[in-house]
């Protein structure tokens, strides 16, 4: 689960040891406002110790942006989708009362399970209060980060976490489903009858709040992620640069069919479509539950993976389209497209090296402008006509 993106890291002061127990005292006076009981304020808070490798991991930035077909392979791979499958069976009672209550179908809870963290095989080492102290003492994301202090601090209260039970993510998410604190708190669910929801040891606990999560976030019963499709020879890409949803009924009538090449269902369901790797790799439509996918994850990538992860979990075959191997761009040759079409007046924002949705619906007016192939990826053709190659 990823957390609240902020402000960019540069020119930001450094956290040195003073400013960290200055700020702990600051936060102990927080949490008694908040009113957390004082043996958790001074026992545990009061305690707390600054990790250096969190503001690292914090400031990291890639300097070479992922491929889809590098980040779908690593993720939905043979092992992973044999595995959900043995998974599903195991679990079947438990995960059809699940799909009873919440309307969240097995091979979605499993699939989530699966991308967050192996299916339980690995939960993250970090000490969860002494990375969430840290990040928020730091400048960056400190208002975030204090919330999520405060809620995790408010959690080992109620069910009375250890300090050395608490561990997960350098950023604070937790447990098989990779809550962080607010989610958990608000989220979580009793899924085995003991009186606590503890998403460490509970795989009941922990798939019950993921359907819960993902019922509160808006699943939509009985309707499916979306689907791969394949695009007809000639599709005028101008139809992606107009910003429009389509029915499945009107991308057919655009002449997109299954991936098996059967035509679409003629339904009035709403439908988006996205070219992660371009007009050379896998094309798909996706439709109100991808969004709520989209709101646990902010990453069409992700979102993607764990909606072809539970269709293969429940028997689909691989991609029709494989992803295409593609050469990573640079996070600088990134901000140099930005700033070419801001220059040209298409408005993308500050130029920060990320292809987030304004640069792409930037680049795929531009592309369209000079009878480029319009599908917003940045393609050589693209960059050399821009003048970055």
């Amino acid at each position: 689960m990823l957390v609240a993106s902020g402000a960019a890291a540069e020119a930001l002061p450094s956290l040195d040891k003073a400013g960290f127990d200055q700020c702990l005292q600051e936060l102990q006076q927080k949490a008694r406002t908040e009113g957390i009981d004082e043996i958790i304020i001074s026992g545990t808070l009061g305690k707390l110790t600054m990790v250096e490798r969190v503001i690292e991991l914090d400031r990291k930035q890639p300097e070479f942006t992922q491929t889809f077909a590098g980040y779908f392979n690593k993720r939905v791979t043979d092992w992973r989708v044999e595995q959900g499958r043995k998974l599903l069976k195991e679990h079947r009672p438990l995960l059809d009362k699940l799909t009873r209550e919440y309307g969240v179908p097995p091979q979605y809870l499993v699939a989530f399970w699966g991308m967050e963290t192996n299916f339980g095989g690995y939960k993250g080492k970090m000490p969860v209060l002494d990375s969430l102290a840290t990040l928020a003492c730091d400048h960056r994301r400190s208002s975030y980060f204090t919330q999520e202090l405060m809620q995790a601090l408010k959690l080992k209260q109620k069910y009375g976490f250890s300090n050395e039970q608490m561990v997960g993510s350098w950023a604070g998410a937790m447990g098989h489903t990779q809550f962080m604190p607010t989610a958990y708190a608000s989220y979580a669910v009793d899924g085995d009858g003991d009186g606590k929801a503890d998403l460490w040891n509970s795989t009941d606990d922990a798939l019950s709040s993921a359907a819960h999560f993902l019922q509160q976030l808006g699943w939509q019963r009985n309707e499916r992620w979306g689907r791969e499709v394949v695009l007809p020879g000639g599709f005028d890409y101008a139809h992606l640069t107009d910003g429009k949803t389509r029915s499945l009924k009107q991308w057919g009538e655009l002449g997109l069919t299954q991936a098996n090449g059967g035509r679409l269902p003629a339904l009035d369901m709403q439908a988006t479509l996205h070219l992660p790797a371009g007009a050379a790799g896998p094309a798909f439509l996706t439709y109100g539950n991808f969004d709520v996918m989209m709101r646990w994850n902010r990453s069409v990538f992700y979102a993607l993976s764990v909606g072809h992860l539970a269709d293969r979990i429940i028997g689909a075959g691989a991609l029709k389209v494989a992803p295409p191997e593609q050469t990573p761009l640079s996070r600088d040759t990134l901000k140099q497209l930005q700033a070419k079409l801001n220059d040209l007046g298409y408005e993308v924002g500050k130029p920060d090296g990320i292809l987030g949705p304004k640069s792409i619906a930037g680049l795929r007016a531009y592309q369209l402008s000079q009878g480029l192939v319009a599908d917003g990826f940045p393609q050589p053709q693209t960059l050399e006509k821009l003048g970055i190659l």
